[in-house]
């Protein structure tokens, strides 16, 4: 992969310490990209429910297959960006296949047509994901990642704010009809594509003296990059940290159940849209200062706050009735989601080898992704045959699971950066 030219590397200052033009690209493409997925979000419950006649039920296995599909394609899309030394191309092709499959969404007549198209987009967005991560984690210099990272989760968490404001300007303000926004939502699709074809693609940013120790490793790093991809690669800390993610993620079953929620409650669509808007803008006002805050405080004391904050969030939905409250609710919740996606990715990518990093973040997904199926398959079944309440009691008694596994088999502190060669691997 091309070197950055030291013209091209920026010279840290302010907030915004260590941050390149290639950080901001990628943060835009997320913009862009959650404008056009969110925008249609928070309208697809009620778009199952009362235009395809979807079922509770129905929707936990569409919402569960479709989280599934975009994590788990993330684990491939990264094994394939690494075997190949190539992230940009996967992630155009990722981003172009979720935006040209947004419209057929919007033509679907039952809820099945409709869950094939949501499969698409989904595999779409995780094939883009884990080579877009590795891209911003190459992108800046070690020290700085978890900025890198943050800086990408207020992108995406201020595309999903823009987003559902967009619709309510659509359906309340212009009166467009519903199935109208599947087919607009294709233009900021489009725009997040642009912003990835203008990324340079390039090696982790560093010193002279790093950059001298990487060119003396690199035909070794080459060659065990390419004759061995096994799982012995990952260390043991990775695993464990993989453990943790998946026993806190089958009980964060899909959003779609917070917003059927506050409906429930008695909130018009338009409130409800902006209800999950505010949540989505907490989300991206808390991405950057926790991902700044990872690098000097430790990732494990950030997703343990993120951890704790989901419990409190889900044990409030479990027992309050009032909307007002349910928006403060919806407040906490974005921190959470703020900390977790950003703190998460960067603990991920800490934890593995350079050449393994869209791989590691890949199947870190993966488990976000398939405990996450289950969690949806679980809540849908609670919603329909026990209660609403069900749902969230069962996600606070897994977020307590996840934070007694978390207390007891991740280490404090930030992992250091591994060197390119094999001697690391299993240490």
């Amino acid at each position: 992969m091309r070197q950055p030219s030291a013209a091209s590397i920026p010279k840290p200052t302010g907030y915004f310490l260590g941050l390149s033009r290639d950080t901001v690209l990628l943060a835009f493409s997320s913009l862009f990209a959650d404008i056009s997925t969110e925008m249609l979000y928070p309208v697809l419950p009620v778009f199952l429910t009362q235009v395809l006649k979807a079922s509770g039920s129905d929707i936990g296995l569409i919402e569960g297959i479709a989280q599934a599909t975009q994590n788990m394609a993330q684990g491939f899309s990264g094994w394939l960006s690494d075997l190949l030394q190539r992230r940009k191309p996967i992630a155009l092709a990722g981003y172009a296949l979720a935006a040209i499959s947004k419209p057929f969404m919007g033509l679907a007549a039952s809820w099945p047509t409709f869950l094939v198209a949501r499969f698409t987009d989904r595999l779409g967005t995780g094939t883009r994901s884990a080579p877009r991560d590795a891209l911003v984690a190459s992108s800046v210099a070690s020290q700085y990642r978890g900025r890198a990272f943050g800086l990408e989760g207020l992108g995406d968490n201020l595309g999903a704010f823009l987003g559902p404001l967009v619709a309510v300007l659509l359906l309340s303000t212009l009166h467009f009809r519903m199935r109208s926004l599947f087919y607009l939502a294709i233009i900021p699709g489009l725009l997040a594509v642009a912003m990835v074809f203008f990324v340079h693609e390039s090696s982790t940013p560093a010193t002279k003296e790093s950059a001298t120790t990487e060119s003396a490793t690199k035909k070794s790093a080459t060659k065990v990059s390419r004759n061995s991809r096994g799982l012995h690669r990952y260390p043991r800390a990775y695993w464990k940290f993989l453990l943790v993610i998946a026993t806190f993620g089958i009980g964060n079953s899909s959003n779609s159940f917070l917003i059927l929620h506050t409906r429930d409650l008695g909130a018009s669509l338009t409130s409800t849209i902006l209800i999950y808007a505010a949540f989505n803008l907490v989300a991206a006002l808390a991405s950057y200062p926790a991902g700044a805050l990872s690098d000097k405080l430790g990732r494990k004391n950030l997703l343990l706050l993120a951890f704790v904050t989901f419990l409190l969030t889900y044990l409030g939905f479990a027992r309050v009735h009032s909307l007002l409250v349910i928006g403060v609710l919806f407040a906490l919740y974005g921190i959470f989601q703020g900390i977790f996606r950003a703190v998460g990715k960067v603990f991920a990518t800490d934890l593995v080898p350079d050449d393994l990093r869209a791989s590691g973040i890949g199947w870190y997904s993966t488990a976000v992704g398939l405990s996450q199926l289950i969690a949806s398959l679980i809540a849908g079944q609670l919603w329909d045959n026990v209660s609403h309440t069900a749902v969230f009691l069962y996600g606070s008694v897994t977020a307590v699971l996840g934070i007694l596994s978390l207390l007891l088999l991740v280490q404090s502190g930030n992992p250091q950066p591994f060197p390119s060669t094999s001697a690391s691997y299993n240490k």
